[in-house]
C-alpha cells in the first residue's frame, strides 16, 4: 500500500468493484479500494454456492445486520436489512437476480434538466458492456455478449415454472422470452448472476481479474472513519482503521461507493448534509445539502405460498439428511440443487390501468421457504415473492452521533401513502388470481400464506404489516440531480458531490429513483458509465432501439427519435 493514490474508492461492493477494475485500466493512475468487510474467499461455500444464499444473511461474518427504526405504518415493526460485509458487498450475498429495470425507468431518470445522459438510449450501451448473456441471440441488439458479468437464463425447467407462466397467460398477461430485452412486461425465465454453478459477484467478475495489476491495491477489513480535507470543498484523502490501527492515505480523488446506507452516513460525518441537522450533531457543516440521507427508497415484498399436490417441488432439498449429497454434487460437478439460486423465472405486470409500465414484480420459486431458511410445514410447496416496484413512500437516514462505528438510524415509511396501500392490495389480488388459474390446478394444494382467512383490503394490509420483508433494494439516499434541485446531492454529469471539487459518489445512493426490479444490475451500469466519466473518456454512443410499451403497437413501440 502506498501513501498516496490518484483514486481512493471507499467500498469494495458492486460499484466499487467495477470502479477498481475500470479505473486501474489506466496504468498511469494508482487506485486503492478500501473494503470494511472480509475477503470473498474462493473456497467459501456460503458465498460461492448459489443455493446457500440464505445462510450469509444474519451472519455477522458476512452481513452488517442493519435494521430500520420502528416503521410507523407497520405497527412499529423494525425491518431487518442484510448488507454485504465482504468483498463484493451485497453482490456476494444477494439472490443473484439480474434485472435491468424497465426502459421507461430511465426515461423518467432523464426528465430533469441535466439528466438527459441517463435516458435508456444512453445507459443501454453500458448495460451491454457489462453483460455476457447466455441464452440471448448474438444478433439481439438489446443484450450484451462479451462483458465480465456472466448471466444464465433460467432454465426454469421444473414443471411448476411452466405451469406458472401458463397461469399468467390464462390470467390475461403475456409470456416474454427476456425480461431484460425488448419486452419486460410478461412472464418468463429470469437471468441470474450464476455461471458454471457458481455465484458471479461483482468482485469475482471485475476486481479479482484486475488485482494482478501493479497500480491497483485492494485492502479488506479497512473501515474508513473519516474523509480528510485540505480546504472546505476539497478532500485530501481518508483515514481508516485496520487491525486496531489508524492509517491515513492521501488521494487526488475520493469516490464513495459504500452503498445507500454507508455513503450518506459518511457524508454526514464529513459535514456534508443538512446544515441544521449537522449542527445538532456537533458537526461543523462544510456543504449544506439537505438531500443527504433523504429520498430513501426500498422495495417491500411478501411471500404468497402454496402447498403442492405433486411431489415435484424442491422442498425435500431442505432436509438436512439430503444436504451432504447435494453439497457433494456441487463440489465435484457444480450441478444439482445447490448450483442454482432457484429464482429462475417470474414476471412483471401492471396491476391497474393508471400505470404506464409494470408496477409489480413476481419471483417464482418451486419451493416454499423464507430468506432466513424457515420452510413452510408441507412436504412440497411453491411460492411467489411479490410487491409494488415504485411505491411513493419515502424515508430518510440520519447519523446518531459523531462515532463512525455507530450504525445510523433509518426508516422507509413503508405503507405510508394511500397509493402504496392500494397497490399492495392489488399485488395480492393479482398473485392469487394467477396462482389459482387452471394451469396450476394439477399442483395447487391450497394457499399456505397468507391463508384463506385474509381476504378484505384491510386484512391484506394488516398481513403485509406483519409479514412484509425488505427486498433488499435501498437506494436514492444521495440522489443524482441538477444543482437547481435542492434535494439533489450528486452532479449527474461528473458524479461529484455538489459543491465539492474531488469527491464523488457512485453507488445505489446516487440513483434518482429506484428501478422496477432488483437494483444490482443498474448499480453495475452506473459504475461502468461513471468510470468513463471519471477517466474523462468519450462516453459510449447512445443506442436507439425499440422496446415494448403498453398501448403502443409493436411496430412503433418505444422508438426514441
Amino acid at each position: 500500500m502506498k501513501q498516496s493514490y490518484d483514486y481512493i474508492i471507499i467500498g469494495g461492493g458492486s460499484a466499487g468493484s467495477v470502479l477498481g477494475a475500470r479505473l486501474s485500466e489506466d496504468k498511469s493512475k494508482n487506485v486503492l479500494v478500501l473494503e470494511a468487510g472480509r475477503s470473498d474467499y474462493f473456497w467459501d461455500l456460503l458465498i460461492q454456492m448459489p443455493a446457500a444464499l440464505m445462510y450469509p444473511a444474519g451472519n455477522k461474518l458476512y452481513d452488517w445486520i442493519y435494521e430500520t427504526n420502528a416503521e410507523p405504518f407497520m405497527d412499529g415493526r423494525k425491518v431487518g436489512h442484510a448488507r454485504g460485509k465482504v468483498l463484493g458487498g451485497s453482490s456476494s450475498i444477494n439472490g443473484m437476480i439480474y434485472q435491468r429495470g424497465n426502459p421507461l425507468d430511465y426515461e423518467k431518470w432523464a426528465e430533469p434538466e441535466g439528466m438527459e445522459g441517463w435516458d435508456f438510449a444512453h445507459v443501454l450501451p453500458y448495460f451491454k458492456r457489462l453483460e455476457n448473456t447466455f441464452g440471448a441471440s448474438k444478433d439481439d441488439k438489446h443484450r450484451g455478449h462479451h462483458g465480465p458479468i456472466k448471466l444464465r437464463r433460467g432454465p426454469a425447467d421444473n414443471p411448476l415454472f411452466q405451469s406458472f407462466f401458463e397461469a399468467g397467460v390464462e390470467a390475461g398477461y403475456n409470456k416474454t422470452p427476456d425480461v431484460n430485452g425488448y419486452r419486460q412486461e410478461g412472464f418468463g425465465p429470469f437471468d441470474s448472476n450464476v455461471s458454471n454453478g457458481r455465484r458471479v459477484s461483482a468482485s469475482r467478475a471485475y476486481l479479482h481479474p484486475a488485482m494482478r495489476r501493479k497500480n491497483l491495491d485492494v485492502v479488506t477489513r479497512a473501515f474508513v472513519t473519516k474523509i480528510n480535507f485540505e480546504s472546505n470543498n476539497k478532500v485530501s484523502g481518508v483515514t481508516f482503521k485496520r487491525n486496531g490501527k489508524e492509517q491515513t492515505i492521501n488521494a487526488k480523488e475520493v469516490i464513495l461507493s459504500g452503498g445507500a446506507i454507508n455513503t450518506p452516513q459518511l457524508l454526514q460525518l464529513s459535514g456534508i448534509g443538512d446544515a441544521e441537522f449537522l449542527k445538532s450533531m456537533d458537526i461543523e457543516p462544510r456543504i449544506d445539502l439537505p438531500g443527504v440521507g433523504e429520498n430513501f427508497e426500498d422495495h417491500l415484498e411478501v411471500y404468497v405460498q402454496h402447498k403442492s399436490k405433486e411431489p415435484i417441488s424442491l422442498q425435500p432439498s431442505l432436509n438436512k439428511l439430503k444436504m451432504p449429497w447435494i453439497g457433494m454434487q456441487w463440489l465435484f460437478a457444480r450441478k444439482g440443487a445447490a448450483a442454482s439460486n432457484h429464482f429462475e423465472g417470474g414476471g412483471f405486470v401492471r396491476s391497474n390501468e393508471d400505470v404506464d409500465y409494470p408496477n409489480l414484480m413476481f419471483h417464482f420459486l418451486p419451493i416454499a421457504v423464507r430468506y432466513d431458511g424457515q420452510k413452510a410445514p408441507v412436504a412440497h410447496g411453491y411460492q411467489v415473492h411479490v410487491g409494488p416496484m415504485y411505491s411513493n413512500s419515502r424515508g430518510h437516514l440520519k447519523i446518531k452521533s459523531k462515532d463512525p462505528f455507530e450504525k445510523p438510524e433509518f426508516i422507509f415509511n413503508y405503507l405510508s401513502t394511500e397509493e402504496d396501500k392500494r397497490e399492495w392490495v392489488e399485488a395480492i389480488q393479482v398473485a392469487r388470481n394467477i396462482l389459482n388459474q387452471s394451469a396450476m390446478d394439477q399442483y395447487n394444494g391450497g394457499e399456505i400464506s397468507p391463508g384463506p382467512e385474509v381476504q378484505t383490503p384491510e386484512e391484506i394490509i394488516d398481513w403485509v404489516k406483519r409479514d412484509g420483508e425488505t427486498a433488499l433494494h435501498p437506494s436514492c439516499s444521495a440522489k443524482m440531480g441538477p444543482a437547481s434541485d435542492p434535494m439533489s446531492v450528486v452532479d449527474p454529469e461528473t458524479m461529484k458531490v455538489h459543491g465539492m471539487e474531488n469527491l464523488r459518489v457512485v453507488d445505489a445512493s446516487a440513483m434518482p429513483r429506484t428501478t422496477n426490479g432488483n437494483i444490482h444490475a443498474p448499480v453495475l451500469m452506473m459504475a461502468e458509465k461513471a468510470a468513463d466519466i471519471i477517466r474523462g473518456k468519450e462516453l459510449l454512443a447512445p443506442e436507439y432501439v425499440d422496446y415494448y410499451q403498453h398501448g403502443v403497437s409493436d411496430k412503433d413501440a418505444g422508438t426514441i427519435k
